[in-house]
This record gives C-alpha cells, structure tokens and sequence, in this order.
C-alpha cells in the first residue's frame, strides 16, 4: 500500500471520530472536531498531490478518495443537522447528490470508464471544507456585519454540488455516446466488408464460361 493510498484511507478512519465530536456538545469537544476535520481534509490535499509526484496513481485510489470525501462531508452535514446548525432540507439535496454522482461513478466503472473528480467537484468539496468549519466555529464567535459566513458558504456549496452533479452526468452522456457511435461505425463497417465480397465475380465461375466459350 504506498502513501498516498494510506492517506485516503485514514481520511476514511477519522470520519467516526468526527461525529463523536460533533455529536457530543461542548465547547472545546467543538474545537477539537472543527481540527480533526481540517486535519482529515488536509489528507484529501495531500493524497493527490503526492500520488502525482510519486507516480502513485492507481485505479483504487481515483475511486477511493471521492468515497472517503463524501464520508467525511457528509458525515459532518448529518451531524450539523442533528444539532440544528444546518436545514435538514440543505443536507438532503448535498447528500443526495452525493450518492448520485457516486452510483455514476458505479455505472462508469462497470463500462470500462473511470470518471475522475472534474474543477467544479474540487472546488465544492473546498467550499464544504470551509462551509463546515465556519458553521460550527462561529457558533461561539459573534456575527460580522450581521451575517453568518457559514450560511453564505453553505449556499455556494449547494450551488456547485447542483452544477457540478450535472456536469459528472453530461460527461458520462458524452462518452457513452461517442462509444455508442463508435461501435455504430463498427458494425457498419463489418457489414460493409460480406456485401463487397458478394459483388465481386466468383474467379471458378468465371474460368468455366471461359472454358464454354472456347
């Protein structure tokens, strides 16, 4: 197992640790959830550039760190919820975005295609990050300017999730159909191939005419 592998992995094992954090209230059991979060989102950084530099990127990993990025979110939102920082309704639609894009994710791979995390999904898992960080931190820091930044996050992050589920699934359409049309040509080339072979002279039919003539 190398090193950026066993980071995806540990980001997975500090999920269970997070919600006992979050779940059970108090203070300073906050601030320890907020940095064993960052600590466990520091992972998901760290993972890809050093499988990048390391020439460690296998197939097991592309699909294992969005896994463990939707269980560590997602944990965090449902956690939110239950102690009422976050609208049942908002964790709905991030969490069922998230097993949308994965049950994609699923087909995908099943055809051969391996859909890997594109700039808008980046970009929305980082705006979680802070989403949640912000969310629980300013509960024991006074408003600025009379808004809460947790809230204003949390809307950016349902806005990229909403788009950038759409963009996974128009990618998936796109390949599905070039292999669709590609196949077509296929077939239609094999099919070419007998009906030339019919409409070319038969040699032996052609030497027994001969042979008749003379």
């Amino acid at each position: 197992m190398n090193l950026p592998l066993s980071l995806t992995l540990l980001r997975i094992f500090f999920v269970p640790l997070i919600v006992v954090l979050l779940l059970t209230k108090g203070h300073d059991l906050d601030g320890w959830a907020v940095g064993v979060f960052l600590a466990a989102a520091l992972t998901d950084l760290l993972d890809g550039q050093l499988a990048r530099r390391r020439g460690q990127i296998t197939t097991l990993g592309i699909l294992l760190d969005p896994v463990a990025d939707k269980l560590l979110t997602c944990s965090a939102f449902i956690s939110l919820v239950e102690r009422g920082y976050v609208p049942a309704w908002i964790a709905v639609i991030i969490v069922g975005r998230e097993f949308a894009v994965s049950g994609l994710r699923a087909v995908a791979s099943a055809e051969g295609y391996v859909l890997s995390a594109s700039e808008l999904g980046k970009t929305k898992m980082v705006l979680e990050v802070a989403a949640i960080t912000a969310i629980v931190a300013e509960r024991h820091l006074p408003r600025m300017m009379g808004w809460h930044l947790g809230v204003v996050l949390l809307w950016l992050v349902m806005l990229f999730a909403l788009v950038s589920a759409g963009q996974y699934f128009w990618m998936f359409w796109r390949k599905m159909a070039s292999r669709a049309v590609g196949r077509a040509k296929v077939a239609a080339a094999a099919g070419a191939i007998p009906t030339a072979r019919a409409k070319e002279p038969d040699d032996s039919v052609a030497e027994e005419k001969n042979v008749s003539a003379q």
